[in-house]
């Protein structure tokens, strides 16, 4: 057991991706085995206009630290609670004035770690600045509790704190360190751009990928963090055989899992259904002039704008196909709505849209199906899409594809929900993915009793089918079988399971839900946190 676990990620009090939800999910847990011996470090990126949502700010945590101790670099943090399940210890820090000494910092992990930043470009410089003053700051508090505190662990998540967890190596010894890749740089890169990385994968090499395709900063400093480190995880099989090939390090596998409490039950999880249904079903009227029956059947696909990578693509194509099928269909007249819930370059809320929804009167508004204003729109590869495939909501249509292209946190204008708020409303999730190290979002959605389908290529997908198969009745999920070549294929075996959903009966549909929740509370980091604290004593 850790005297003291700190857990670093830029994702910490940062709702970004998915690393958010791994983390703030888990808090309680960790909690629950070490109270306040466990410390999540974030980037402190907020200001007195932008305020952090989830950081509740408490000076008197840690004060006898913060106040015998002085940071170099004028570093300054600011402690609190992550206002997550658990409301663990957090500190957030500020970075902004060791950008004048990046350069020297890159010529230390250079001479140290053979580190290689000199084709850094975007977020590299920003991400290290912040992984080497969380190091500073773990140093710091080491140093404060020395020989109150003798079995140290520092936990530093993704590429973006490899950083820290080199400084942590080259400095502090008796500090043991844990590196978690998500999702490898290069990996993530190979697949999205258009080249095949599971029939070839054992026939890349990561340096030479990288070199390729302009990645060498990130692969470098990735890969030396997964070497130096005295563990070395992932989140499933399926990227553990990635990093054994372009990371030449064989990690532990330590899948990610859910917290129940983020899921309203009973009455609670009715009436969050129901107000999340009728208040969708009215943007949609809004936005399209056409009022829908309460019993429409409601879809969607989230998660990062990663167009090929996240399958959004396929689940574009896929419900093209599903249109013609459902307009040659005579069992049912019941409309499909499916959603887009992809966050894009948002400008703004439709001003129109904004209107439509508090008139009494429908009116078809014109290019009825995004919900904000984008910059650049004729560039968005959603929108480019669904006017490929000439998705333009008429009133006739029996399927409505709407983009909603903004996080959903509650302010967006529009939607004023939360995605928690917005995932009970659905009947169907659809997540396509062809990389896709976990999958969060199938995990999210049957926990909130909302069958879901994926594919084999998803961590958490390949998890099903090892443990219930190919039976989607007694899992709640299903498992598409994709490949590098069988797009095509993909494409109408999505599209059928579409229709089988649509046409499924009320009682095999809620048997369906039924089972969907009883898969999640056996991926509940009760019973994940095991690996966690395998990695921890290894």
């Amino acid at each position: 057991m850790p005297d003291l676990l700190f857990e670093t990620s830029w994702e910490v009090c940062n709702k970004v991706g998915g690393i958010y939800a791994v983390l703030s999910t888990k808090a309680k847990t960790l909690q629950s085995l070490y109270k306040d011996k466990v410390i999540f470090i974030g980037p402190d990126v907020w200001s007195p206009v932008n305020e952090a949502p989830d950081f509740d700010e408490c000076r008197s945590l840690l004060d006898d630290w913060r106040k015998g101790t002085r940071l170099p670099d004028d570093i300054e943090v600011r402690t609190g609670r992550w206002n997550v399940p658990g409301r663990p210890l957090a500190i957030l820090v500020s970075f902004r004035h060791l950008q004048g000494r990046i350069n020297e910092i890159y010529g230390q992990m250079w001479q140290q770690f053979g580190v290689d930043s000199l084709h850094g470009y975007g977020d590299y410089d920003e991400a290290c600045a912040f992984a080497y003053a969380a190091a500073r700051v773990i140093e710091s508090i080491v140093d404060y509790f020395k020989g109150k505190a003798p079995h140290v662990v520092a936990h530093f998540d993704e590429w973006t704190t490899g950083m820290g967890l080199l400084y942590v190596k080259a400095h502090l010894p008796q500090v043991r360190t844990v590196f978690t890749t998500h999702a490898t740089s290069i990996g993530r890169s190979i697949a999205g751009n258009g080249k095949p990385l599971y029939d070839y994968m054992a026939g890349y090499n990561g340096d030479q990928m990288a070199q390729e395709l302009n990645m060498q900063a990130k692969h470098s400093l990735e890969k030396a963090a997964a070497h130096a480190a005295d563990a070395f995880t992932t989140v499933s099989e399926v990227t553990a055989r990635e990093c054994e090939q372009l990371l030449e390090r064989r990690p532990l596998v330590t899948p990610n899992a859910f917290e129940q409490r983020f899921v309203p039950k009973g009455k609670d999880y009715d009436t969050a259904r129901r107000n999340a249904r009728e208040h969708l079903l009215h943007i949609v009227a809004a936005l399209t002039g056409k009022c829908l029956p309460t019993d429409a059947m409601l879809i969607a696909t989230s998660g990062r704008c990663e167009f090929r990578n996240k399958g959004i693509d396929l689940y574009l194509d896929a419900l093209n196909v599903t249109r013609t099928l459902l307009h040659s269909s005579v069992e049912s007249s019941r409309p499909v709505v499916a959603l887009v819930l992809v966050p894009s370059w948002v400008d703004c809320p439709r001003a129109d849209l904004v209107d439509s929804m508090k008139s009494a009167q429908l009116t078809r508004l014109p290019n009825p199906v995004v919900t904000h204003q984008l910059h650049q729109p004729e560039s968005d590869v959603v929108l480019c899409k669904m006017r490929d495939v000439n998705f333009n909501n008429q009133p006739d249509d029996r399927l409505m594809v709407i983009d909603v292209p903004c996080y959903l946190n509650g302010h967006d204008g529009i939607v004023g929900l939360s995605y928690y708020d917005v995932l009970p409303a659905l009947d169907l999730t659809v997540f396509p993915s062809y990389y896709e190290p976990w999958g969060y979002t199938p995990l999210e959605s049957i926990a909130f009793g909302v069958p879901t389908i994926t594919t084999n290529l998803a961590g958490f997908g390949q998890w099903v089918l090892d443990n219930f198969g190919h039976d989607a009745a007694a899992s709640g999920v299903t498992v598409l079988h994709r490949t590098d070549s069988n797009y095509g294929e993909t494409v109408h075996a999505l599209a059928a399971e579409l229709m089988q959903h649509y046409h499924l009966a009320a009682a095999d549909s809620r048997r369906r839900i039924q089972a969907a929740r009883a898969t999640s509370r056996q991926a509940q980091w009760k019973q994940f946190i095991a690996y966690y604290q395998a990695a921890y004593s290894f």
